[in-house]
């Protein structure tokens, strides 16, 4: 099953490379390392097919992982613990289980077949063009809402530093927060105009260590910046559990890197052990980042939560300017599968023209929707419920029992799977509906 650049979001080689023969032979063939993130997922693919093979080591892969579960999902995850209360812990924790799971599944749809490269791949092998189709738009959608989501969040923590008041044009006002994400974009324009991403692929490749400064960013203003760690928080909020549940989701939605990550290791068999250790580091940062979050700030902590600290502390400049930094770039590496689908929509025009104006029409339109729906927690919380659990727990589920043929034959394997499926299901109906009711009525 043959993957094209572009087609159906087809994600084929790593991160981090371990190995690369016929290196001058790759390099004719001008493959090019891009990294792309899904909102604190960072995804890599190239932009033309090479002959190179690719291995990884176990520990490299690892790291491959982390970056792919790492990013913008810390800074809402302690707003996630103040909509649900201290007890949507546990949510938290059975999202990781369950996604931890999940993954699983899609490695043993890999084993089926060994031609199997992508998700997309893996769709096509469970329900055919459909289903490559359809996991294919679900990634592309994906991608498209946290580009917008980054021009919010770009635009929020800049006012923030910088509370101007904005202008006037052509009778119509423009707010500070509203000029920021104006001003991002044009200043991200020319990123999304390249065609070599190698030099924003490493930039992008930082996002572990960006949670990992933030985090300690945070726990210093806490510690040490008189804010303290004294609030009690709300044991249990029943209407607040589907925006924390969608936002958990939102956290652990890296499912499409993940065949990629197998393909790429140089021994399969410890492919497993790779993910466990992944989500538990993970899962340790979110829930560290959460729970102290929540100590810091109680119930007022916003939907990112550097719009709460201090600006004028040096440990709130770090968090925040970390959390500048990598949008920025990883923003060109996002939208860039979503340009290679367009562009083989129209195969037969003048490719590089083309290209320029499907770039600038996509960054001008995540503006729009940015300047429109100007509400980072929501937004993402409608990303986790619809998006996110589609793309993490159900396709993953339904696919490997259309491939294993499990769902002909009832056990204890059938009835956890159902059981996540009918969770998830619940969850996307409800999420979904309480996401857009709050974007409805904030707007």
């Amino acid at each position: 099953m043959e993957t094209k650049p572009g087609d159906g979001y087809g994600l084929t080689i790593p991160l981090v490379l371990d190995t690369i023969k016929d290196e001058k032979e790759a390099e004719a063939a001008e493959g090019v390392l891009v990294v792309q993130s899904i909102g604190q997922h960072n995804y890599t693919t190239t932009s033309t097919t090479t002959t190179a093979t690719i291995a990884t080591s176990f520990f490299k892969t690892c790291f491959n992982g982390l970056n792919a579960l790492s990013g913008v999902g810390i800074l809402s995850i302690p707003y996630a613990l103040s909509s649900g209360g201290w007890l949507s812990l546990i949510l938290l924790f059975g999202t990781a289980i369950a996604t931890f799971y999940t993954s699983l599944l899609l490695k043993r749809c890999m084993d089926v077949d060994p031609n199997i490269k992508s998700y997309p791949d893996i769709g096509e092998l469970a329900f055919g063009k459909t289903g490559r189709l359809v996991v294919s738009i679900f990634i592309n959608l994906e991608l498209y809402m946290v580009a917008t989501s980054f021009l919010i969040l770009e635009g929020d923590n800049l006012y923030n530093l910088f509370p101007v008041k904005g202008f006037e044009i052509l009778g119509s006002k423009i707010d500070g927060k509203q000029m920021f994400v104006i001003i991002v974009g044009l200043i991200i324009l020319p990123t999304v105009l390249l065609n070599d991403m190698r030099i924003l692929s490493y930039i992008s490749a930082s996002g572990v260590l960006a949670s990992v400064i933030i985090l300690g960013s945070i726990l210093w203003a806490g510690a040490y910046d008189g804010i303290g760690f004294h609030e009690t928080g709300t044991l249990l909020d029943w209407n607040g559990l589907p925006t924390a549940m969608s936002l958990y989701a939102f956290c652990y939605c890296a499912h499409p890197v993940f065949p990629s990550l197998y393909t790429s290791m140089s021994n399969k068999n410890e492919f497993s052990k790779v993910l466990l250790l992944c989500f538990i580091f993970s899962t340790v940062i979110y829930a560290s980042m959460a729970i102290f979050g929540y100590l810091m700030f109680g119930s007022k902590v916003e939907a990112q939560i550097t719009l709460n600290l201090p600006t004028e502390k040096i440990s709130s400049k770090v968090a925040i300017y970390t959390t500048l930094v990598n949008p920025i770039a990883k923003y060109a590496l996002m939208v860039t599968p979503i340009v290679n689908v367009i562009e083989n929509l129209f195969p037969y025009y003048n490719r590089r023209p083309t290209s320029l104006l499907i770039r600038i029409i996509l960054v001008i339109s995540t503006v729009i929707v940015a300047l429109a729906i100007p509400f980072f927690g929501y937004l993402m919380s409608l990303v986790g419920a619809f998006l996110s659990i589609t793309a993490s727990i159900l396709l993953p589920c339904m696919c490997y029992l259309k491939v294993s043929g499990t769902y002909q034959r009832f056990g204890l394997e059938m009835a956890i799977i159902g059981g996540i499926l009918l969770v998830g299901i619940l969850i996307m109906i409800i999420g979904t509906y309480t996401s857009l009711t709050e974007i409805i009525g904030h707007l």
